[in-house]
C-alpha cells in the first residue's frame, strides 16, 4: 500500500525531520523562482521545480477552507503537477454512495487524495479502499498537515524543537491532538490549559506521552491558561467554535471565558515568547486583535507555511 499521511504519528522522528528539511528547502526553492516562468515549471538556479511532472492530485473537501485548498493547489502546480477540487457536494458522496465506492473510482484516475473531512474515518476509508497516498487535511480527529508548518514556522523563530515549552490554550480539538503527537516525536514540552470536559482525545494524550517518554518530552493537561503559559516559548490557540460545533456556540462561549490569550497572558510567558494560531482566528474571543496583530505573533508567517508544509508533504508522498 502506498504511504498515507492521515496522522503525525505516521511518520517517525527522523522522517518528520526529512519533512521539515524539504519544508526549508522547497521555501528556498520558490522563493528563488523566477516570477515569470510558467506555474509549475519555472526555473531556479537550482534547476526546473517538476518533482510532480503528470501527477494529478484530487482535493476531496467536506468543509470549506482558505488556506489550506489554495496552499495544497498551489502547492501542487508549482511542483508540476495538476490539481483538482472535488468539493464532496458535487459528487455522489452527496446522495449517499459510500465512501468506499468513490475512493475506488478516484483511486483509478487519480494518483494522491489531499481529503478535508469531519469525520477520521473517511480518510481511513479513502486510504484503506483507494490504493493511493491520501493526505488528512483535516477531520475530526487530528490537522497533521497543520503541524508540519506551526513545526517549521516555530524552527525558523526559535531554532530547535527539542526541549522547546509549547502553551496551548483553549479546546483540545484535532489541532491540539495533532501538537500533542508532535511534541512527543520532537520532545517539546506541552502544556495544554482547558476547561473540565474538553481535553484532547485521551488516546492520542497517552500515546504522546509514551512516545514523549523516549524523547524526553514532558505533556501536560492544565485548568489555568496562566500556569500553562508560564515562561512558555510558544503560545498556541485556536478557535472555542470548530466547524460542525455550532449548535454548541453557546456553551463553549460561557466555558471557555478566560482561555484567551491576550497582552496581559503574554506578559506570563518567556520574554521573547511567540504566539500561534492556525486560523481563521475570531479576534476578541481566543486571542484579541492587539496580540494577534502584535509583533510577537507568527500567525501570518505560520499562513504563509502552510504552502511549503504541502509541498514538502506531497514531495516526501509522492516522490
Amino acid at each position: 500500500m502506498p504511504r498515507s499521511f492521515l496522522s503525525v504519528a505516521d511518520v517517525s522522528k527522523q522522517e518528520l525531520t526529512v519533512i521539515l528539511d524539504k519544508t526549508r528547502d522547497l521555501k528556498a526553492l520558490f522563493h528563488k523562482s523566477a516570477p515569470t516562468a510558467q506555474l509549475g515549471h519555472e526555473h531556479s538556479s537550482s534547476g526546473p521545480i517538476t518533482r510532480l511532472e503528470e501527477k494529478i492530485v484530487g482535493l476531496l473537501f467536506e468543509k470549506p477552507s482558505t488556506r489550506t485548498r489554495t496552499s495544497f493547489e498551489v502547492a501542487v502546480l508549482k511542483l508540476g503537477g495538476e490539481a483538482i477540487y472535488l468539493p464532496s457536494s458535487e459528487l455522489q458522496l452527496s446522495r449517499g454512495e459510500p465512501i468506499k465506492d468513490t475512493a475506488r473510482i478516484l483511486g483509478s484516475y487519480l494518483d494522491c487524495i489531499v481529503a478535508r473531512v469531519y469525520a477520521h474515518e473517511t480518510v481511513k476509508e479513502l486510504s484503506a479502499h483507494s490504493g493511493l497516498p491520501v493526505i488528512n487535511a483535516l477531520s475530526d480527529l487530528e490537522h497533521p498537515t497543520q503541524i508540519v508548518c506551526d513545526l517549521f514556522t516555530m524552527m525558523e523563530a526559535k531554532g530547535e524543537l527539542e526541549g522547546l515549552n509549547l502553551a496551548y490554550i483553549g479546546d483540545g480539538n484535532n489541532v491540539c491532538n495533532s501538537l500533542l503527537l508532535a511534541a512527543g516525536i520532537t520532545g517539546m514540552n506541552m502544556k495544554v490549559a482547558c476547561p473540565v470536559g474538553f481535553e484532547p482525545n485521551k488516546a492520542i494524550l497517552q500515546k504522546a506521552k509514551e512516545i514523549g517518554s523516549s524523547t524526553g518530552a514532558r505533556i501536560s493537561i492544565l485548568r489555568k491558561p496562566s500556569e500553562a503559559a508560564r515562561e512558555a516559548d510558544v503560545l498556541y490557540t485556536d478557535v472555542w467554535v470548530s466547524m460542525g460545533e455550532e449548535k454548541e456556540k453557546r456553551r463553549r462561549m460561557r466555558k471557555f471565558r478566560g482561555y484567551q490569550i491576550n497582552s496581559r497572558l503574554l506578559r506570563t510567558a518567556a520574554e521573547d515568547a511567540v504566539v500561534m494560531h492556525c486560523l481563521p482566528a475570531h479576534r476578541g474571543l481566543e486571542i484579541t486583535d492587539v496580540v494577534l496583530e502584535g509583533k510577537q505573533s507568527l500567525a501570518w508567517m505560520q499562513a504563509q507555511n502552510k504552502l511549503y508544509g504541502a509541498a514538502s508533504i506531497l514531495d516526501f508522498l509522492l516522490k
